[in-house]
Parts: C-alpha cells; structure tokens; sequence
C-alpha cells in the first residue's frame, strides 16, 4: 500500500501510521494508536525494573583494637546484610601509630573473611588506603 493511501486509512480509524521496521525493503509500517503503544511500552519498563534485583553495599567499620563481643556484633551484622543479598565492605580503621602494623587489620579482614565464607566470598581483597583497610565480601549466588 503507498503511503498516501495508508495514511488516509489511519485518519479514518483515527489512529496513527507508525513505521515499524525502517530498514526492511520496503519499510513496513503498521495503523495504531501510539500514544496507548507509549503508555504500554513504559508501564511494561516500569515493571521489569521493578523486578530487578537492587544489590546495596553495606558496611562494616572495625579497629585494630576491637575487643572480642563487638567483633562478634559485626561480624553478626555482616552474615545479616550478606543473608539479605547485600555485599558488605569491611573497613579497618588506624589510629595513631595503629597505621605502622597494617598486619594486624589484615589479620582480622581474614577472620571476617573466614567467619562469613559460607554466606559470602571475597570480591576484593584487602587493600590500604590512607588510614583504612578495606575488603568487600559479596554473597554468594543461589
């Protein structure tokens, strides 16, 4: 059908010609409503977006110094964000001359490492920058 006569068509339904695919010989085109086609095609990304998995990193702050019961608190926070879905980022933090034995905060990101390997896995391993010691754990997949 030419365009003229296709376009003709339309207006009496009182919809719209819409081209379809442009890059086929000829182009093929189709009679609708594009305004109602607009309106589906957003409420149909509204919906896939919603069920997207949204992955959050929490996180976690500890000293070189924390005593055994706030370990454990943290360490319980942590397997919770990891059971939740969540990755978690494990940050040391030096004080003072803490800084010069960075051996101790790599110690401890491996006992969380180790505490929390049936929830997660390390993604990033440990790593210095300035005064802290990060690690970032990801759960793992179902």
């Amino acid at each position: 059908m030419d365009v003229a006569s296709a376009l003709e068509a339309a207006a009496e339904r009182g919809l719209d010609l819409v081209e379809v695919a442009p890059n086929s010989n000829p182009p093929v085109c189709r009679i609708m409503d594009y305004g109602k086609y607009k309106y589906q095609a957003s409420k149909k990304a509204a919906e896939a977006k919603k069920k997207a998995a949204r992955v959050d990193i929490k996180e976690v702050k500890l000293r070189p110094k924390t005593e055994e019961h706030d370990y454990n608190v943290k360490v319980r926070n942590a397997r919770r964000f990891l059971e939740a879905g969540n990755k978690v980022k494990v940050t040391i933090m030096f004080r003072g001359r803490e800084v010069t034995h960075p051996e101790f905060g790599r110690r401890l990101l491996e006992r969380v490492a180790e505490d929390v390997k049936d929830l997660g896995q390390v993604e990033m391993m440990p790593r210095m920058a300035g005064r802290f010691m990060t690690m970032v754990v990801a759960p793992l997949k179902k």
